[in-house]
């Protein structure tokens, strides 16, 4: 698969003092990306293999769940059922969909996970990009829309009034899958860890050393690893650092340059000059879904709404043909 990717965020080995102790690492391939964790093992009456293979576990679970390049998913199944009547659906994926359609709401609409259709039309899923007619955008924009969707969580099911609505979970399951892994690796003892997915993490307590986590986030600008901001993240019980980036993911033609990231209502890729939008939240899933309705607003938007909902969110973005950073107020105050 081949999930959105946001922008890279990077653990780094700065530290005002040598570390006494190592941490214990993991790493592999999952969802389309890479994945990089560090334990803390000191203390837990758990081995690296077994963390190991509860995260492997649960990636699978995940994958079989919500890829939309796995014609066995369930999310799959799910849109190639076309109908109107209920469907049932995995609790995970219903509380999924019922952040999604809060944040759609709170965010105006630019949030919005039946984007796919039109996913697919510009070749963001894995197909060769392209710049489609606006007759094939307006053909499928009346099938496009949370709006069409009805979730019903308590009895995991949902129904599409529009029978032909497509949903890609792809902006809100990695950020759900590093909760999952985390949550897991809490259940076998651990509470000291950072959990990295295509550059999507968790962080939690401390380093092995002692000192707090911190981590990198890279500027937005394609082919280079340059830094733009380091975060301290101070808070021992754990948060979620989620950033979106329109750099990425792109295509270009005829000298224009076409992000991932679209506008539901125009079908179209953003264009504003938002780079990217790191988000710290308590609940991984709600920071991945943030930092991309945030993005696809445009940077003055995405700083009202984040003020507004009190969301500790960092916005890049180009002004004058330089990059510019505007924290919010809870984001300063986490710092």
């Amino acid at each position: 698969m081949n999930w959105l990717i946001g922008l890279l965020l990077m653990t780094t080995a700065l530290s005002g003092c040598k570390k006494s102790t190592d941490e214990s690492e993991l790493s592999g391939e999952a969802q389309g990306t890479t994945y990089h964790i560090k334990l803390v093992l000191d203390g837990a009456s758990t081995s690296l293999e077994q963390a190991r293979r509860e995260v492997s576990t649960t990636l699978a679970e995940i994958d079989a769940q919500m890829s939309n390049y796995r014609e066995d998913s369930e999310i799959s199944r799910i849109n190639r059922q076309e109908r109107s009547d209920w469907l049932p659906v995995s609790q995970e994926i219903a509380k999924l969909l019922v952040i999604a359609q809060t944040v759609y709401e709170r965010s105006g609409g630019c949030y919005d996970l039946t984007v796919k259709s039109l996913f697919d039309l510009w070749g963001f899923s894995g197909r060769e990009n392209r710049v489609p007619s606006q007759n094939e955008i307006d053909a499928l924009l009346p099938h496009v829309g949370m709006s069409l969707l009805e979730v019903d969580a308590v009895n995991n099911r949902i129904r599409k009034k529009d029978p032909k609505l497509k949903i890609d979970l792809s902006s809100i399951a990695q950020g759900y899958s590093v909760g999952v892994v985390a949550q897991r690796l809490e259940a076998l003892g651990i509470e000291n860890y950072l959990v990295e997915i295509g550059g999507e993490m968790v962080v939690k307590g401390r380093k092995a050393n002692g000192n707090d986590w911190r981590v990198a986030v890279q500027t937005p600008t394609p082919l280079t690893r340059e830094i733009e901001k380091i975060i301290d993240v101070r808070e021992q019980q754990g948060t979620a650092i989620m950033t979106a980036g329109t750099y990425q993911h792109f295509f270009e033609e005829n000298g224009q340059t076409y992000s991932h990231i679209l506008n539901p209502k125009a079908g179209r890729p953003v264009t504003h000059h938002l780079r990217s939008v790191t988000v710290m939240h308590d609940d991984p899933a709600w920071a991945d879904a943030w930092d991309t309705a945030l993005l696809c607003m445009g940077e003055q938007e995405a700083a009202r709404v984040a003020e507004a909902e009190q969301l500790k969110a960092l916005l890049v973005y180009e002004d004058d043909g330089k990059l510019t950073e505007h924290m919010s107020k809870a984001f300063v105050a986490a710092q």
